[in-house]
């Protein structure tokens, strides 16, 4: 009775945030929400990739995906931040330092 049984497809081999990246994420999610300009979002994750993507309307293609690509660890860092049109805006090993990106696009959207 207390063993788990693991989802159909999903094992081990499957790339996902920690607890300590959702955190950071989720924390700049939601100072980008309270100053309006993100909406909701979502998670996949992926043999290769964990992306977190954020939406300005939930029936649009994502305006920005953090992706987490354990592969890269040791080259360009595993953390990138993805633009809409699939431009690199950002790639590192530190996940706080990656984010700064869309960091100033909250301090420009509190601004005007």
């Amino acid at each position: 009775m207390n063993s788990l049984t693991p989802f159909p497809g999903r094992g081990s081999d499957v790339v996902a945030f920690h607890r300590t990246e959702l955190n950071v994420i989720l924390s700049l999610y939601g100072r980008m929400v309270a100053a309006g300009e993100w909406r909701d979002y979502g998670i996949s994750s992926l043999r290769e990739v964990a992306v977190f993507s954020v939406f300005r309307r939930t029936a649009e293609n994502p305006l920005y995906c953090i992706e987490k690509r354990p592969k890269l660890r040791n080259r360009q860092g595993e953390y990138a931040v993805i633009s809409m049109e699939g431009q690199v805006l950002k790639r590192g090993h530190d996940l706080k330092t990656v984010l700064r990106v869309l960091e100033r696009k909250l301090i420009r959207a509190v601004d005007d």
